[in-house]
């Protein structure tokens, strides 16, 4: 399990060139901030990354909100924005899978 790190952009440029992602990955509270992360995913696998993207909070209606489950193609990247409400409550985390990890990679910055 990898706890994911945040890219800080910064007025003189920050150096972005990705990095490894885990089976399972974790998102903290604290870096997730009041406005969440954008976290783009890039596959340099020959397959596609069959991801699940954990998801505590409650839908309009109150009803538990449904995992994510995104597929990011061979050879694509795909960015999400993640909330705060997304983090487990208990653990204070949000947990990302991948079906393929080799050859994939992720960046990660503060929407704060």
């Amino acid at each position: 399990m990898g706890a994911l790190a945040l890219t800080v952009p910064s007025r003189a440029g920050t150096l972005s060139g990705g990095l490894a992602v885990a089976a399972t990955d974790t998102i903290s509270r604290d870096k997730l901030g009041s406005r969440g992360v954008l976290l783009e995913i890039i596959n340099g696998n020959a397959g596609a990354d069959a991801m699940t993207i954990s998801d505590a909070s409650a839908t309009a209606s109150e009803a538990a909100a449904a995992a994510l489950a995104p597929s990011v193609a061979a050879g694509a990247s795909r960015i999400f924005k993640l909330h705060p409400s997304m983090a487990d409550p208990i653990t204070g985390l949000i947990s990302i899978t991948h079906g393929v990890t080799a050859t994939v990679t992720y960046k990660m910055y503060p929407r704060d």
